[in-house]
């Protein structure tokens, strides 16, 4: 089973969102959603400043296999995108909870957060796409 921490929420397209002390929003993808994928090659991260409804695509990660998008779970203004990616895009593969992050954005809505499924939600939700 992958794992999914606890403090964080998820989307049904296998986003991940951590809260900051600075009310901006950390989001990557999930490590189920990257051991589907493999190694990764390639990510193409938003630029700050750009503005995504919730549920747009805003990133692609690609590997070996295929190319995703990813989709923004919360509307916002992206803040900063993780430089680290364009010369190691498998850091996410590593740490996707961590050094793996793809951007971070300022939520229009901060509630937005709260609507998201929680782990044993996502846990629940990932069971459910294995079968």
């Amino acid at each position: 089973m992958s794992n999914i921490p606890a403090e964080l929420r998820y989307t049904k397209s296998h986003e991940w969102v951590r809260k900051n002390d600075d009310g901006t929003l950390t989001i990557g993808i999930s490590d189920h959603a990257q051991e589907l994928l493999g190694d990764l090659v390639f990510v193409d991260a938003p630029e700050s400043g750009s503005s995504f409804e919730q549920g747009e695509d805003c990133a692609v990660v690609e590997s070996v296999k295929a190319a995703s998008d990813v989709y923004c779970p919360i509307s916002g203004e992206v803040v900063e995108a993780n430089a680290t990616l364009a010369d190691a895009p498998e850091t996410i593969n590593a740490d996707p909870y961590g050094d793996g992050w793809i951007f971070s954005i300022k939520p229009e809505d901060e509630g937005d957060f709260d609507n998201l499924m929680s782990s044993s939600e996502y846990t629940d939700h990932v069971a459910a796409d294995d079968h």
